[in-house]
Parts: C-alpha cells; structure tokens; sequence
C-alpha cells in the first residue's frame, strides 16, 4: 500500500477481539517490525519511554520499508535518547497551570482533566511522554478526583472540560460515565470534549456502551480524534468513528506534523480528505512540541506554512485544519498562518496559493 493509499471504505463491521499489544523490544523484532541487531536499542529507549503497538496499527504497517510512516510513529528510535537543549520535560507547560492534580486550567473558559494516565498506543513524538505510561499514575486517586470536581464547580468561567490524560478512552464505560455524570451536573459546564488515539489504535474498545457513556443531560459531548496519517484510518477505525457520528457526537481530529510521517501535501490532503469523509472536521495540525528525544520528528515552522498554503489552493475548506504552535512555557497555542498580505505603498500585496501576486486598492 503507497503512503497516500486509502483503506478500504466503512464496512460497519461488528468490533473484533482485540490481539495482544506489543510491549516489548523482544516482541517487535519477533512481530518483525525490528530487526534483532536492534533489539538492544529498542530495550534501551523502551526503558526510558513507555512502548505499546496495538495489533490494529501494527497491522498497517508496511514491513518491507524501513521508513514506514506508521512504524516511524510508533517503534522505537534510538535517537530518543538524544536530548536537545531546548527540550522540556513539561515542553507545554502544564504544570504552570495545574491548581490542583488533575486540572489544567490554561485558558479561561475552559479546563483539562487528566483522569487517566496510561494509552493505547504511546507516540514517539508525545510532549507528555514524561508523564504517561505503565509508571504513571492510571488513575487519579478518588480524593484527588473529588478535588478536581470542586475546582471545576468553584470556576463558573469554565465553559468546557477536554477530558485527556493518557487517553479517556481507556477508561471502562462505568467509569466514564460516572465522569461525565458528574460534570454535567455542574451547571456552567456545558460541554465535555475527549481527546483519544482510541478509535484508530484500539476500535474494539469504541462500544456502545463506551459511546452512551460520552452523553448526559444539559451537557454536549464532542470528541476529538488523533490521526496523522491516512492509513490509520483503517475499516475497524472507521466503524468505530461511525458509531460515534452515527449517536450524533461532533467529531474533529487533531494531527501532528511530523517528519517523514506526512510532511508532503498528498500524504496531508489523503488524510484530511478521509477524516471528512468519516465525518470528522480537521481541527488542528500542531507543530511538534519540544518534547525530549524528538528533534528528528521536527521541521522549520516555515515548512509547515509552506504546506498549508499549498493545501489552502487544492482542498476544500471542511478539509483544513488550522496549524497551530504551544508555545513552549504554558503561554497557549497560537496559529501559524501564511502571510498572505504585505503592505505596498497605499495597497496592499496579496501572494494567492499559488504564488500569484496581486495589489488590492487602498482601504477606507
């Protein structure tokens, strides 16, 4: 299957049992996604840094290219032990921002709860991998979940709760809907968005009962799924991305940009195009965080605004996403949008997507 190959449609297949995760460097070089001369690199970085591939995304990846776009997000490398000066362990700085353990309230109107700390699948590329995995917390402590509870009730500013951690997802649906009972029942919080990797790397786990969990009176579930390339939108993702948009939940993505992973346009364009046609809205495309042992997976800011103006002038605007920067320290998100505009005596100079200069009249 070529890099920008589409899965095969929706099927709406019943979820199969799942195969075991693969968790070890012994296991990736006999599931021969590792040569065995590799083995003590990968125990190296693995001792550092969580390790899980799931059978369903270990299933996409082409074994015959050592430079797999799959397999490069999710086996490890040992150039993740090469930490760079300006990489933080805490790269977005939550921890700036956390009151009280669970919480991160960054923005004003709206709040994160980490009320889980482990994933499906850990990304190479995570900024939280220093604090997600088997070591981490899995769950946070029912005090510390009260406290959580009463910081969010006691903030009427807050609008939103984005549900992430680890991944929500991982939590049993009695539990999620414990979560998302108690949110709804204070009254300013209107709306509770789940950040998960769950629907591409673990679709068994979207069930009916997981997806009836998300919803409560007087409160409006989205979820926001990551995906970064096109190929993870495999038939069992697409089914259980179905039986989300088929409840009636909002669904959009979020995608890293990563190096050799989908820094071109078409492997961009696949992607977007395919998460539209599953229902889901691009969201953002962040560019990658500062986070340890990551600089091989990072490009120059002026790269991805390359990409996007040339994504602007061939896709559909359902199909865009806005490329986004966190700024490193806690000061928020900004976007990073191509300078179309410059100023030209009394007008102004406009460069079109396709490079095409133009001079718009002066303004009022």
């Amino acid at each position: 299957m070529s890099r920008t190959a589409l899965p095969p449609p929706n099927v709406h297949a019943l979820p199969a049992l799942a195969a075991p995760t693969l968790r070890s460097a012994d296991e990736l070089v006999q599931a021969g996604l590792a040569p065995t001369a590799a083995r003590t690199e990968l125990d190296a970085v693995g001792a550092r840094y969580a390790l899980a591939l799931t059978a369903t995304l270990a299933d996409t990846i082409d074994r015959s290219d050592p430079a797999d776009p799959i397999a490069r997000q999710f086996v490890p490398d040992i150039r993740e032990l090469e930490i760079q000066p300006e990489e933080r362990a805490d790269p977005i700085g939550d921890d700036a921002h956390s009151p009280v353990p669970g919480i991160v309230h960054r923005y004003p109107d709206r709040a994160l709860l980490k009320v889980i700390g482990v994933c499906a699948v850990y990304c190479r590329f995570c900024f939280r991998r220093e604090m997600v995995g088997p070591g981490a917390q899995n769950l946070l402590s029912p005090a510390a979940l009260e406290g959580a509870f009463a910081y969010l009730a006691a903030h009427p500013e807050i609008w939103e709760v984005i549900l992430t951690g680890g991944d929500p997802f991982m939590l049993a649906p009695r539990r999620m809907a414990d979560v998302v009972e108690r949110l709804a029942a204070i009254p300013h919080v209107k709306v509770a968005r789940f950040h998960t990797r769950v629907p591409i790397a673990a679709p068994e786990r979207v069930t009916a009962e997981l997806v009836a969990a998300l919803r409560a009176p007087g409160l409006t579930p989205y979820v926001a799924i990551h995906a970064n390339h096109a190929r993870e939108l495999t038939p069992a993702a697409r089914d259980a991305i179905a039986r989300m948009a088929d409840a009636g939940i909002p669904l959009v993505s979020q995608t890293v940009l990563l190096r050799g992973v989908n820094d071109d346009v078409a492997t961009l364009a696949a992607l977007f195009r395919a998460l539209v046609e599953c229902r889901v809205k691009p969201y953002y495309l962040h560019h990658p965080d500062l986070a340890p042992g990551t600089r091989h997976f990072r490009l120059p800011i002026a790269e991805g605004q390359a990409l996007m103006r040339a994504l602007r002038g061939r896709l559909s605007g359902l199909a865009l996403p806005t490329y986004v920067l966190d700024i490193p320290g806690g000061a928020g998100k900004v976007p990073l949008l191509p300078n179309h505009l410059e100023p030209e005596g009394e007008r102004l100079r406009v460069t079109d997507n396709c490079g095409g200069v133009h001079l718009y009249p002066p303004e009022a």
